[in-house]
């Protein structure tokens, strides 16, 4: 690897004020026009800011978010998410309230964002990765891996696909602003086929080709077709209806309309995108939020920044749970994130050196997904990580000193007398490249009537991380002849032979057929 750029303190809060205040600024703007279908002429804000800008729970969630990580650290992941989303949000819409009712049910996350949630394509997700830019600024590599433990409480596919895609971009940003270049980083970290990566490919076709916003924006949703607009307008003349929360492919796109057609100019951004509609509140604080962490706070111009003012206004938050500490402010939110920040990027923060060289971030090409290197642990795009998971969705995952393991149920996680459940069990050795080899003995512990084949008891070795070598993978199925409970949990316990330590992994089944 080269030798790493550095970004200074002082851009670095710069940037990261003006990605908040941009979310700000456009989830203001944006929210009178949702969900709204057609195209819009719109040059300022439309409601009264007498009091401030609007609360909005794009931002609200990842108030909760910071709580999380500030305890947690890099230890935060979609179970610890799941569980200060329980405590601290209130709303059951759409797939809040899927997967708040998985997760009540006793489905664990990641599966509670996939588990009958006919929205796990929505756009709850991706508006709410700016935490994780602003916590591994320069590190798509880094934010992409948080974004994705964050989007799987409550979506799937999709869903995840495009919080993955606009953290990479919010974090590249930081140090990039060239925004086809940052569009292509975002690209490499999500598959090429999936449809998010497709319609915003689709949006670049559609303004290279000469056309107005508005066609763009016309012939955009022919293309990838949603449900959000419609809810309140009905269907688009010559625009069909998707799905039900089918909405954040082209949702992703029409965030980048106002980016492309604007020459780089922030107020004309932010209303292009917010006049195409739809999710408008989300488009434009995502949008707000990219510009405005390329330009830095002092850039955004003040008929902007000015009305919305420092106070924070929240609607979405259980305000009774006082181990959840909301940020007051502006100010409040960026100085709690800065703090925390290092805890995240530990090995190229240098909090004792001078201003000039604060981070060492990536640059060019390296912010891209890079190719799976055994002696690059920060990596976040292979097999190890989210690339498998994301299109299955019900994986259930442990850690400790010696392995990491994920199971995943590949037909799903509906248990019935005649209908067993498959499980592929991968083992990874982390003792580290040529650390210790090991035996993984392995034992299910399982309810009354659910048998194990091909054994409940079996030992797998695990070698060490060396030429690829440090993994392990084998498959058993659950079954049984009686019915279940109507959520069953059947424990994995792996220990390595000559050490004390057990890891239990719940695996959670559900034993109805509605």
């Amino acid at each position: 690897m080269s030798v790493l750029k550095t970004l200074s303190k002082s851009k670095y809060m710069d940037k990261m004020r003006g990605c908040w205040l941009g979310k700000s600024i456009g989830g203001t703007l944006g929210a009178p026009f949702e969900p709204t279908r057609g195209a819009f002429d719109i040059d300022y804000y439309t409601v009264d800011l007498s009091n401030g800008m609007l609360p909005n729970d794009d931002l609200d969630l990842q108030l909760v978010w910071l709580n999380a990580a500030e305890r947690f650290k890099t230890e935060v992941d979609a179970g610890i998410l799941s569980e200060y989303w329980m405590m601290g949000i209130l709303p059951n819409w759409a797939e809040y309230g899927v997967a708040k009712s998985n997760l009540s049910f006793g489905i664990t996350s990641p599966s509670s964002g996939k588990y009958k949630n006919r929205y796990k394509d929505s756009n709850g997700a991706w508006i709410r990765s700016e935490i994780w830019a602003c916590l591994a600024p320069g590190h798509p590599e880094i934010a992409v891996r948080y974004a994705f433990e964050d989007a799987c409480v409550d979506h799937a596919d999709e869903g995840v696909y495009g919080e993955i895609f606009i953290a990479a971009i919010e974090s590249a940003a930081f140090v990039e602003s060239d925004k086809f270049k940052l569009i292509d980083i975002g690209l490499s970290y999500i598959p090429q086929d999936c449809a998010c990566a497709r319609a915003v490919r689709r949006i670049i076709e559609l303004y290279r080709s000469g056309i107005s916003w508005k066609e763009a924006r016309y012939q955009l949703m022919k293309d990838f077709p949603g449900s959000f607009g419609a809810q309140w307008h009905g269907v688009e003349k010559g625009v069909p209806n998707s799905d039900w929360g089918y909405d954040a492919p082209n949702n992703i796109a029409i965030t980048l309309i106002g980016w492309l057609y604007a020459d780089d100019d922030f107020s004309k951004a932010i209303c292009i995108t917010t006049g195409c509609g739809e999710d408008s509140d989300c488009t434009a604080g995502a949008l707000g939020a990219i510009l405005g962490i390329i330009m830095g706070e002092s850039a955004i111009p003040a008929k902007w920044k000015d009305p919305i003012g420092e106070e924070i206004k929240t609607k979405c938050i259980n305000r009774f749970m006082k181990n959840i500490r909301i940020p007051k402010t502006l100010t409040e939110l960026s100085k709690r994130t800065a703090n925390l920040m290092p805890s995240f990027i530990t090995e190229y923060v240098d909090v004792v050196g001078d201003d000039e060289h604060f981070i060492a971030v990536k640059s060019g090409d390296e912010l891209m997904a890079q190719p799976h290197s055994f002696m690059d642990e920060a990596n976040g795009w292979d097999d190890r990580y989210f690339r498998d998971n994301v299109p299955n969705g019900y994986v259930f995952r442990g850690h400790n000193s010696f392995f990491s393991v994920e199971i995943t149920a590949k037909n799903g996680i509906e248990l019935f007398p005649g209908a067993p459940v498959s499980l592929s069990v991968k083992i990874e050795n982390t003792t580290g490249y040529c650390g210790v080899p090991l035996w993984a003995e392995i034992r299910w512990l399982t309810s009354d009537g659910v048998t194990v084949q091909p054994g409940d008891k079996y030992a797998v070795f695990v070698n060490q991380e060396h030429c690829g070598s440090g993994r392990s993978f084998h498959s058993v199925t659950l079954s049984t002849e009686t019915p279940v409970s109507p959520l069953s949990v059947q424990v994995c316990e792996i220990s390595a032979r000559g050490y004390a330590s057990r890891l239990y992994i719940p695996v959670t089944l559900v034993g109805t057929c509605e």
